[in-house]
């Protein structure tokens, strides 16, 4: 009888749950994944801006140099003639003039030069 007070001094029995131990090595990787998951996104948004700022530099530097390529061609056209020979060439006249269009010089060139 003395057992019996015992058992219901101390309450029920709980049922023993065996807990899931997870080992050491796991946390660690656990940590890794969750790092590269909030970090993929930055990263891949950094690469791209880094992809576009090297066309847009490669952009620039064509535009640099078809710049200097306009400039020195401006420079070398200062004289009145030339610039009277390009105007001419992409279609200007003098006032008073009359513009007239030559259709077929291409083919006469060719018959020329055989």
């Amino acid at each position: 009888m003395a057992e019996r007070r015992r058992k219901r001094a101390r309450g029920p029995r709980r049922l023993a749950v065996p807990r899931v131990r997870i080992p050491r090595l796991v946390w660690p990787l656990v940590v890794l994944g969750v790092m590269a998951f909030l970090y993929a996104r930055p990263i891949s948004s950094y690469l791209e801006t880094r992809d576009q700022l090297a066309e847009r530099r490669a952009e620039v530097a064509m535009l640099r140099s078809d710049r200097a390529r306009v400039v020195s061609r401006l420079e070398r056209a200062t004289s009145l003639d030339e610039l009277a020979r390009a105007a001419r060439r992409i279609g200007y006249v003098r006032p008073g003039e009359h513009l007239f269009i030559v259709g077929g010089t291409a083919d006469w060139k060719r018959r020329q030069a055989r």
